[in-house]
């Protein structure tokens, strides 16, 4: 029994004790270190390092400031300067039990902590892990040469491997090679050589189960939301890999997952790293704000220029440390351009305007402005600014600069389209690839700071990255790419991160399809490309509260009194009707309509004379309909019309209207001018009713049944001119 007892004993604890022999056995992380070259610090570099703080690794940098001469090995075999520098490193190192961990760090980002890796690490059973590839590099007749797995990725990458120190000194003691050598090629054939790769104790991590070289896996990655955690998982053998390397032509895939790895974004915290680097401004002077040079570009006609540059002028930063360099290609926005500097011009530290009898390209006015930004000391940010950019956001400036990066767009978006200024992938050819979570960033459904590999239209440049990574006159230009595309390609080659920033609502991108100019007030036809510019433009601001605030005014029985225009709108219609200047005469022979005779014959234009019919039928439909279906409860309209016209009264030509029907069910009156300002007497009286409208309201509409009770006249204008439109709607 007592034997008995004592096997029932050991049996119950032996659980236990093997986890009291792992837990001794496990190696502690303080004998981890993280060994990686960096002789320049580059974004990539900054997010490598603060993924490692973020898990408490503890990392050495070598070849800090020296000269990087270990080639480009994008795209010729390089880097035997890492081996050089990391042979000299771990000779002065000490430690049987010390664990080197060796990666790359400019396209590396860790997924997990020390721990893990020790753990995986262990669980190899081998001295030295390397990380695998599932295509060989750079020496294709070596690949028979490579021991065969059971399993996984058969080939060695060089871009990170760990082991313990004296391992790695004896694997790497006898590199003599010169530093634009291949790395990867010293290392595969010390793996190749089955006695050096049983001497030195090496093997591959095949399936991806420490490093996760992106190179020819990208099908195999996903990214794996849980817990308010994100990794990157390889589905193909189903591990977490605590390191991603975007080795090779993957720079942009690291880029995507660095977005969310380790933990930058989730679905539970958001964004965890957009309020890292703020450097607010609040805590200046106005005096102190960055000096910005702002490059405004006009490379097509663009609707709503005039409007653009009031938003210019009411953008929330000191006049006196802005800049203007103005690029305009067309000249018909030279009298836009003109008359804004001529108005305010004044007020900014400098302007500098290039016309279209310059006939310097679109490649050549960007590169001009980047270089004017390159060349004044004063100028510590360049803000590009496209003329179809419509931005709401009047903090926009502040709050990019706010986030001290060295390339960040506001996200815009063209209404009721998945269309942005930024890409989130590229294609094979280097065009537009939609990234997998590009609509919820879109739709906002994901807010934060993407980095991405394209954007236009507008954005924030750092002058210091100008004058450093991006010396290169001539980023605009480019054989086979247009200038965004070749800014932006020319930027990435350089390693510099572009973000996109939807944190903040900015503003949206006008449609400059379909644009024409040849009217003296072309944005009036934009209410189909443009609807909400049209919209803020030229519908009264009161529109929207007409009935939540209870605006809709009862003048007259059945007769209902409101404002629908603005100003402006009114203003523009009248003079494009001026323009055309083709007024009827108020006679009763008429050709224009059918049957060639009009019965109460006004002085008039009608909207189809000046091609604006459809856009007329548009705004009856939306902004009129609308009014009627609410007033008069039961009636539903389409808004069709055959007649539509603006009406000219004078005292001289044709002061009043006599008593009459309108061949309408409904009539709308719109008052295009200010009584008392630009004419006297006018208004409207309702017969039976002897009720009348004497005191209109420019941009105001009266809404009237046309015929049966509303039997009416058109009260005398006694000087000045008074125009109104008038839709006889549903004939």
């Amino acid at each position: 029994m007592r034997h008995s007892a004592s096997l029932f004993s050991l049996l119950f604890l032996c659980p236990l004790f093997l986890l009291t022999v792992s837990e001794k056995e496990r190696i502690s992380e303080e004998k981890l270190l993280v060994v990686t070259v960096a002789t320049k610090e580059t974004d990539g570099f900054r997010r490598f390092l603060r993924s490692a703080k973020h898990f408490n690794y503890t990392v050495k940098v070598l070849g800090r400031g020296q000269r990087w001469k270990g080639g480009d090995y994008m795209s010729a075999p390089g880097g035997g300067q890492k081996v050089r520098l990391l042979k000299a490193a771990v000779e002065e190192m000490k430690g049987d039990d010390k664990v080197i961990l060796f990666i790359d760090s400019y396209d590396v980002v860790f997924a997990s902590g020390p721990k893990e890796l020790l753990k995986k690490f262990q669980q190899a059973k081998h001295k030295v892990l390397f990380s695998s590839e599932s295509l060989i590099w750079p020496d294709r007749h070596l690949e028979d040469k490579h021991p065969h797995v059971r399993e996984g990725n058969r080939f060695l990458g060089s871009g990170g491997f760990m082991g313990y120190l004296p391992n790695i000194k004896k694997m790497v003691a006898d590199w003599k090679g010169e530093d634009n050598e291949s790395d990867q090629l010293f290392f595969t054939r010390i793996y190749i050589d089955q006695d050096k790769r049983t001497s030195i104790n090496i093997t591959l991590d095949s399936k991806c189960r420490l490093f996760q070289n992106l190179h020819g896996a990208l099908d195999e990655v996903v990214l794996k939301f849980e817990d308010g955690r994100v990794r990157a998982r390889n589905v193909l053998y189903d591990t977490l890999p605590v390191i991603i390397h975007g080795n090779g032509p993957t720079k942009l895939q690291i880029n995507y997952l660095g977005n969310y790895i380790p933990n930058v974004w989730t679905f539970e915290t958001g964004c965890t790293v957009c309020s890292e680097a703020l450097q607010p401004l609040k805590t200046l002077k106005e005096s102190e704000y960055p000096s910005v040079v702002i490059g405004i570009f006009i490379q097509q006609p663009t609707p709503f220029v005039t409007v653009f540059f009031d938003r210019l002028l009411r953008l929330q930063y000191p006049k006196n440390r802005l800049k203007l360099f103005i690029y305009n290609h067309e000249t018909h926005h030279e009298r836009h351009i003109s008359s804004f500097l001529q108005d305010h011009g004044s007020l900014y530290q400098d302007v500098k305007h290039i016309g279209p009898e310059e006939k310097m390209d679109a490649a050549g006015s960007r590169n001009l402005c980047l270089d004017m930004c390159r060349k004044d000391h004063d100028c510590e940010y360049f803000f590009s600014l496209d003329i179809e950019v419509v931005l709401k956001n009047e903090d926009t400036l502040k709050i990019l600069i706010e986030q001290n990066l060295p390339i960040v767009a506001p996200m815009i978006t063209r209404i009721g389209r998945l269309w942005s200024n930024f890409w989130g992938a590229l294609s094979a050819d280097g065009y537009y690839a939609r990234s997998e979570d590009y609509v919820d960033i879109v739709q906002g459904r994901r807010l934060g700071l993407w980095n991405i590999p394209y954007i236009s239209s507008v954005y924030l440049v750092k002058a210091s990255v100008l004058r450093s990574e991006l010396t290169d006159y001539e980023l605009f230009n480019s054989h086979i790419l247009d200038t965004d595309m070749a800014f932006c390609h020319n930027v990435r080659s350089k390693g510099v991160f572009m973000y996109a920033m939807n944190t903040h609502s900015f503003g949206r991108i006008l449609s400059t399809e379909n644009y024409q100019t040849t009217h003296l007030h072309n944005d009036l036809w934009q209410i189909f490309q443009n609807p909400v510019d049209w919209e803020e433009r030229y519908i009264h601001e009161n529109y929207t509260h007409l009935m939540k605030d209870k605006l809709i005014e009862t003048p007259c029985p059945d007769v209902y009194w409101f404002p629908i225009f603005s100003d402006v709108a009114c203003d523009h219609i009248v003079q494009e009707m001026e323009k055309f200047g083709k007024w009827s005469g108020g006679r009763n022979v008429d050709k224009r309509i059918q049957g060639g005779y009009e019965n109460v014959p006004t002085v008039d234009i009608h909207m189809n004379q000046i091609g604006f019919e459809k856009e007329w039928h548009k705004f009856l439909l939306d902004y009129i309909a609308t009014v009627t279906e609410k007033m008069y409860p039961g009636y539903f309209t389409k808004a069709l019309f055959d007649l539509a016209f603006v009406v000219k009264y004078t005292p001289d030509e044709q002061p009043s209207l006599r008593p009459h029907h309108d061949a309408s069910t409904f009539t709308i009156n719109i008052a295009l001018n200010q009584l008392g300002l630009d004419y006297q007497g006018g208004g409207c009286r309702f017969i039976r009713y002897d009720c009348s409208i004497e005191a209109p309201r420019k941009g105001w509409a009266l809404m009237h049944p046309g015929r049966l009770t509303h039997y009416h006249e058109g009260l005398p204008t006694t000087s000045g001119v008074r125009y109104i439109s008038v839709s006889f709607v549903d004939p």
